[in-house]
């Protein structure tokens, strides 16, 4: 783009329990943003960012004081998220944030651009946005936010998504993905990228596949799918036999795929793939096998033909996620992991 005449103003929501570092995590990285610039010989400021809330005090999750100003005019507003878990009653948090909900809705409604970051997703949902509208938020959460919200379209695979004005980011970190996206559509791709490296953060990512862990994500329970499942996870690597699975159970092929759809909303095969791909990734970041090893050990005699299935559930070929998700424990020579 080229030079602006007025800096692009930003207004981030402060409320009762966000998360400071979401308050000002994208705020640090447009200054650092504007410090480039400046260095680039830009005469002003390109950013003017408020910390604002409709109340007169908020105290930030862990108990931080946060100084917070009136609602003022902007042209973008950044919602942070909260502490949220499998027992948060989220019922009540979002209806004690009605005064929130209700200033996003209206600036919204006023054409001022939204965005969420990580589980900030919910406040904006409440608010109505999302209905229709493409969005992500946290994998652990995105089932939960398309739960709650029917309406609206979860991808939970993307670390942004913009959609008629309502941006959505994936977890914590996604809101560096979406400033530096926002940098590099008001500043150009040279400053995002000096910015990027003097932050040391990742300016090419697309994607939050490979950090999903499925062991941490919620379980529903359903003893017909769960046995399918205990079932094939006892051999990944034993080649994928429908009709045996479904005799082995008592039915006809036909049934089996019905009913482990109806529990899972998958197939055995879908499923199979992705708790083959769970294990290569632990192989990944464990050993030193080579990826034909690790594929032939999860049940693929064709190494290419299991790289592209890697890549199509990971986003990152199988070298390339070793290289960044390999864990150091300080044998044969590695460095030992920091410990607690």
């Amino acid at each position: 783009m080229g030079e602006a005449e007025q800096p692009l103003r930003l207004g981030v929501l402060a409320y009762p329990g966000c998360f400071a570092s979401e308050v000002f995590g994208v705020p640090d990285l447009l200054a650092m943003a504007d410090r480039v610039s400046a260095a680039r010989g830009a005469d002003r400021p390109r950013y003017e960012v408020d910390v604002i809330s409709p109340r007169r005090r908020v105290v930030a999750s862990g108990g931080w004081a946060v100084e917070v100003r009136a609602p003022r005019r902007v042209d973008v507003l950044v919602v942070p998220g909260f502490g949220l878990s499998p027992e948060t009653d989220l019922e009540a948090t979002l209806a004690g944030l009605g005064p929130e909900v209700a200033l996003i809705r209206a600036r919204a409604a006023a054409g001022v651009a939204v965005v969420s970051i990580c589980v900030g997703a919910f406040l904006v949902a409440e608010a109505g946005l999302l209905d229709g509208r493409r969005a992500t938020t946290s994998w652990l959460f995105a089932d939960r936010l398309a739960g709650r919200y029917p309406a609206v379209d979860v991808h939970a695979e993307h670390l942004v998504v913009t959609d008629r004005g309502v941006t959505t980011t994936a977890g914590f970190s996604a809101m560096y993905d979406f400033a530096l996206q926002l940098i590099r559509d008001h500043d150009g791709p040279r400053t995002a990228r000096a910015t990027a490296r003097i932050a040391l953060v990742d300016d090419a990512r697309s994607t939050q596949g490979p950090y999903v862990d499925p062991e941490l994500l919620p379980t529903v329970g359903h003893r017909f799918s769960d046995a399918v499942k205990r079932r094939l996870d006892r051999d990944l690597a034993a080649p994928y036999d429908l009709p045996a699975l479904a005799e082995a159970f008592r039915m006809s092929t036909r049934t089996m795929l019905r009913r482990f759809r109806s529990e899972a909303d998958q197939t055995p095969l879908a499923y199979l793939q992705s708790a083959r791909i769970r294990r290569a990734r632990h192989l990944l970041e464990v050993g030193d096998a080579t990826v034909a090893r690790i594929a032939a050990d999860v049940g693929y005699r064709d190494a290419s033909t299991f790289s592209t299935l890697f890549t199509r559930h990971t986003g990152q070929r199988p070298r390339d996620y070793r290289a960044r998700f390999r864990r150091l424990d300080g044998a044969g020579g590695r460095p030992e992991a920091v410990r607690a």
